[in-house]
């Protein structure tokens, strides 16, 4: 335990944990461009929230990444070596195709956004395989739960760029320099690709896709049996369904409430920072405590009765306490919820097979913001803020019900 703690404090200071801040937070800078900076900028464009809702459809690469990540581990590029390589190449494209962004207009080009967009998703999920393989070969297990935290840190922060500082740009400047600043933080990314060095961790290359594919998926459809195996990717869709879809179109949200850009960028952006920050480290230490399953439970609580500040910020419209209060405590219990999730996925795979099976479990736990997310729009044209976010809430709860099966109180996994 002394050790432990010991290990956190001198992690401040370790080259690895600067790896996985400098990372993680090129791994959330194209997320949190795509969710937060992409909406507001159409939606200042004059394109209707039903057509902003189903281009969430473009994003999903990130459902599906664990279809080529066999590929980035059987083959290496010629430069740079297996993880670095890949970083480097969709580090670069990313940043092309971010810089795209700001020749085109929402009214006019629509069609050619969505294909950037769609580029963006895919080289985005691309670089999360690598850079999540490159993270789990690069730390020792005693160092394991402190780097993740710092790129969960750091992948969070990376959200100031398009959902804070870019806003602010928008509104003072113009969208074309705010998409062109994203694109310019993202060269971070690419820096510290050059600068850091290949893990040391001897692990061999896969010899043959087949190799490649089929044993992490064989590894973990038998270690359980499959009926198991099936629950626990049905239990990654519904535990964050309702959160998921709350802050899908939140940023449109805000703005038809009454909001600036810079408003936004500057109140909500900050409440929703702290607040996620705040979730995020105490769940981590509170965790140490409840365990994986306890903590599940009563994160998920929290997780849904945050999305009830976004039905009073609903009722109550313009208010700057209320869009504070409202925005921080939805991104508290984001944070705790994040955290029980990612243990849990954590727990659930092999530690042979990291990289192919966590992006399975992470592809999976994406499918509600990519595409049940997508009819957000027209629920909301529909029904109106208020009703939607009451519908949100209810969908939360089957993933809590599942907890009796996936993870209950009193089994002990830890």
């Amino acid at each position: 335990m002394i050790k432990e703690k010991k290990s956190l404090k001198q992690a401040l200071l370790n080259k690895r944990m600067l790896v996985c801040i400098l990372t993680g937070f090129a791994s959330g800078l194209p997320l949190y461009l795509l969710i937060q900076f992409v909406p507001a900028w159409l939606r200042a464009g004059e394109v209707d929230l039903g057509t902003i809702g189903l281009i969430n459809l473009v994003m999903f690469p990130y459902t599906w990444k664990f279809v080529w990540s066999p590929i980035m581990d059987r083959y290496t590029p010629p430069f740079l070596g297996r993880r670095r390589g890949w970083m480097f190449i969709t580090q670069l494209a990313l940043i092309g195709l971010m810089s795209l962004l700001a020749l085109l207009d929402p009214q006019k080009d629509l069609t050619t956004i969505v294909v950037v967009v769609s580029g963006i998703a895919f080289f985005s999920a691309s670089q999360d395989i690598v850079i999540d393989a490159y993270r789990r070969e690069l730390l020792p297990d005693d160092e394991l739960g402190a780097g993740n935290g710092f790129s969960a840190q750091a992948y969070r922060i990376a959200s100031f760029v398009p959902g804070s500082l870019a806003l602010i740009l928008a509104g003072i400047i113009n969208w074309e320099t705010a998409h062109l600043v994203i694109a310019a933080f993202m060269g971070l990314g690419l820096v510290t690709t050059l600068f850091i060095s290949e893990t040391t961790l001897n692990i061999e290359a896969p010899k043959t896709m087949k190799e490649a594919i089929v044993e992490p998926f064989k590894e973990f459809f038998t270690r359980n049996g499959t009926q198991q195996a099936m629950l626990v990717l049905l239990f990654l869709i519904f535990y964050k369904l309702g959160d998921s879809m709350a802050t899908a179109l939140e940023t449109p949200f805000f703005m038809d409430m009454g909001f600036s850009p810079t408003e936004i960028g500057s109140i909500a952006k900050i409440s929703k920072t702290i607040g996620a920050i705040t979730g995020t480290i105490l769940g981590g230490i509170v965790m140490v405590k409840l365990g994986i399953n306890r903590s599940l439970w009563i994160f998920g609580g929290f997780q849904i009765f945050s999305i009830l500040g976004y039905v009073a910020l609903s009722m109550v419209g313009y208010d700057y306490l209320t869009l504070a209060l409202a925005s921080g405590f939805e991104y508290f219990g984001v944070g705790l919820g994040t955290v029980a999730l990612l243990a849990f996925m954590a727990k659930s795979t092999d530690k042979h097979f990291t990289a192919t099976q966590f992006a399975l479990l992470s592809s999976i736990a994406v499918i509600p913001r990519t595409f049940v997310s997508a009819t957000t729009g027209f629920l909301i044209e529909s029904l109106g803020y208020t009703m939607f976010f009451l519908i949100c809430f209810v969908c939360a709860i089957p993933g809590m019900l599942m907890l009796f099966k996936i993870a209950p109180w009193n089994q002990k996994v830890d």
